[in-house]
């Protein structure tokens, strides 16, 4: 097989041997698709389409698959690749993870304890803190536990769902009084929930995924810039379940400086949570003081062409497709599905 000449040598590779044997199930909730925007999840379905078909496009039998069902025996293949994360329940992204190592069945992503710890926002913050890595102040506030006023103070807060992802359940909000009655309203829903100090500033964020090599990759960070910094973009605009929503206003970071101090701090990050095949630090920058606080990872973030792994990718000359391979190959080669992720060369 011939590969692309300037390929960045970063990339791994699936061998073509490789390739026409294995069996890959993707497990997902639009997984079955068309490709067609759902009326509740929005551009999640197009993003699951788009995943299985580049998976096809590769060469790889795709086996798709939509629910928990799937693997509740040792599922008929070499390999999964569970997206199957918002499942209606508390935790629902660790079941898929579970149920795959009580079958032995190797997966993409990262452990079930891993996923557990980078989802909950608190605990993924005690361990930036345990590495030096600046925070936002915040506060936890657990079902059952009695709430407490924080003990920081803040011009405005920010509340969320201690498990939340793609901005589901957060609210700004000028008041403890006002924090509160979100916090037990989201208690009531039967979530965690973190109060954390608003900073109105930019959000940026460092991809870090599997490659050729054993050592995380750090792609190139991304900044998410929008008209007015510190705005809020709402659940349903980022699944483009709104009315005139535009592409995410997505720029890389070509600050020297900027990048290397956000790329020390997720090194050490990922002395806590390496081995994992994909995931998304993100951080919060002020361009005024150079100040940079920690936010939250993602050890299952969006891998749309869309989205800021993939766009990040593109600026090294790395294709949506080149990404998805180069993710699988690495986390097929760390647990023993294939034996290596080298480059084929025409003769």
């Amino acid at each position: 097989m011939l590969m692309t000449p300037n390929l960045d040598p970063r990339c791994a590779r699936i061998p073509s041997a490789d390739k026409a044997r294995l069996r890959l199930m993707f497990l997902a909730k639009h997984a079955c698709g068309d490709g067609s925007p759902d009326a509740a999840d929005g551009n999640h379905a197009v993003y699951h389409h788009e995943l299985r078909t580049t998976i096809e496009g590769l060469g790889i039998e795709v086996v798709a698959a939509n629910s928990f069902e799937a693997i509740e025996r040792r599922p008929n293949v070499d390999f999964v690749f569970p997206l199957l994360n918002r499942a209606g329940f508390q935790n629902s992204e660790m079941l898929a993870p579970l149920l795959l190592t009580r079958w032995g069945a190797p997966f993409l992503g990262a452990s079930p304890i891993l996923r557990g710890l980078a989802d909950d926002k608190h605990l993924s913050k005690v361990v930036a803190r345990r590495h030096g890595v600046p925070t936002a102040r915040w506060l936890p506030c657990r079902r059952g536990r009695p709430l407490a006023e924080p003990d920081f103070r803040a011009e405005r807060l920010v509340v969320k769902p201690n498990a939340s992802s793609a901005s589901w359940g957060v609210t700004i909000v000028d008041s403890w009084t006002e924090a509160r009655a979100h916090v037990q309203e989201l208690h009531g829903l039967g979530h965690d929930v973190i109060v954390e100090e608003w900073l109105p500033l930019l959000d940026v964020a460092v991809p870090v995924v599997g490659g050729a090599g054993a050592a995380p990759w750090l792609l190139p960070p991304m900044a998410h810039a929008p008209e007015r910094a510190g705005d809020l973009r709402s659940y349903e605009e980022k699944r483009a379940l709104a009315a005139d929503v535009r592409p995410d206003p997505l720029t890389v970071v070509d600050d020297p400086d900027l990048s290397g101090r956000l790329n020390a701090f997720c090194r050490g990050l990922c002395e806590e949570l390496w081995p994992f095949d994909y995931g998304r630090f993100e951080f919060r920058y002020d361009p005024g003081s150079g100040a940079i606080s920690f936010m939250e990872v993602n050890l299952s973030c969006n891998l749309w062409s869309q989205k800021s792994i993939s766009r990040s990718a593109a600026s090294l000359g790395v294709d949506h497709a080149s990404l998805v391979e180069s993710i699988l190959a690495h986390s097929l080669r760390r647990q023993g599905v294939i034996a290596s992720v080298g480059l084929e060369l025409a003769a």
